[in-house]
């Protein structure tokens, strides 16, 4: 009896640490991204364009294009609205619970505060120089513009635009993402760094170095398992854990990223990239991460912003002339810009 009592005790041992290794094993990667070209929305007007905010509860599209800020129905795709005089504007950052908007303007080195029903406009507010992103951090209720030339966050009351104060930043930011917890992470382009910040005190927690990350620029957080993706410019996607600052993968993508998004229904992330390319990563586990697909996209579609309930990627683009000698580019030809929209099967 008590040999077969011990024999029953091995056998359940055994078979619950194989439950544990079954169910520590990583999710296996789709055979494809299911992305493809659904519809491509011509925009009038022939500026240029950074970043792209999807507020996918209220269902817009926030789409930045120079001077102005144009608004499409997620849904429709139809232009919605227009945010105006928001000159050399990079970034929109959204506060649901608060009912408005924020814009970077660059050229102004301020911020237009806005209405998120009306689209009006609520307040102009000084920044930096040159406010590249912007994040909204709903713990403190505090709108942070990452300064590219003064190299600094202006932290701002969401409610009256009031400045709380500016962070040294060391280096030139590019983008920023939430932490969940009263904190915010930024890229240093050119220090290939990541800092992570205290919103409420106002101070630097951690400063990472992200080698052999080169140049980050695009920036997106999977918040379940407190890992970055940061768009670096030597062509890999450099995976970080956000409470060590260990890089822990480093999966290839296409040159020219500028943006960077993670899907946590799908496990998916995703790199953005001027060369024509949308490389879709899936994650395997917290640190292994397979590249599922590079889907054709559009030369110049360097930025892109994530729809989280129909899981759609919108990207701005345009045809532009060959460059002429000293140009880095040429110039865009009229009528070309558009919002190329990718949707999963």
């Amino acid at each position: 009896m008590r040999k077969n009592f011990f024999t029953l005790i091995a056998m359940v041992t055994i078979l619950c640490a194989g439950s544990v290794l079954l169910g520590a094993r990583p999710k296996a990667a789709p055979a494809s991204s299911g992305y493809t070209l659904a519809k491509t929305i011509s925009i009038p007007g022939d500026e240029g364009w950074d970043y792209v905010g999807v507020d996918s509860a209220a269902r817009r599209v926030y789409v930045s294009h120079g001077s102005h800020v144009v608004v499409l129905d997620a849904d429709t795709y139809a232009i919605a609205g227009d945010i105006a005089d928001t000159a050399g504007v990079h970034g929109v950052a959204i506060a649901e619970d608060l009912g408005r908007g924020f814009t970077s303007n660059g050229r102004t080195n301020n911020s237009t505060f806005f209405d998120l029903k009306t689209l009006k406009p609520i307040g102009v507010y000084p920044t930096g120089t040159n406010p590249d992103a912007i994040a909204y951090e709903p713990v403190t209720k505090r709108v942070f513009t990452f300064n590219g030339r003064s190299q600094d966050a202006t932290a701002l009351d969401a409610m009256t635009g009031a400045s709380l104060g500016t962070i040294a930043l060391g280096g030139k930011p590019e983008f920023a993402a939430i932490d969940g917890a009263g904190g915010i992470y930024v890229n240093i382009e050119d220090k290939s760094e990541l800092v992570h910040l205290d919103a409420k005190k106002l101070t630097i927690l951690h400063r990472w170095p992200l080698a052999p990350c080169q140049e980050p620029s695009g920036l997106a957080i999977d918040l379940k398992n407190h890992r970055l993706f940061a768009g670096c410019d030597n062509k890999m996607m450099a995976v970080i854990d956000g409470e060590t600052g260990k890089v822990v993968a480093t999966p290839a993508i296409g040159d020219g990223v500028d943006a960077n998004a993670f899907d946590p229904a799908t496990n998916l992330a995703f790199a953005s990239t001027g060369d024509g390319h949308l490389t879709v990563v899936h994650e395997d586990s917290a640190d292994k991460y397979t590249v599922i697909e590079n889907v054709a996209t559009k030369k110049s579609a360097r930025t892109m912003g994530l729809d989280l309930k129909t899981h759609a990627i919108f990207l701005p683009s345009a045809e532009f002339d060959a460059p002429a000698a000293g140009e880095r580019r040429g110039k865009m030809k009229p009528g070309s810009f558009a919002v190329l929209v990718m949707t999963k099967k």
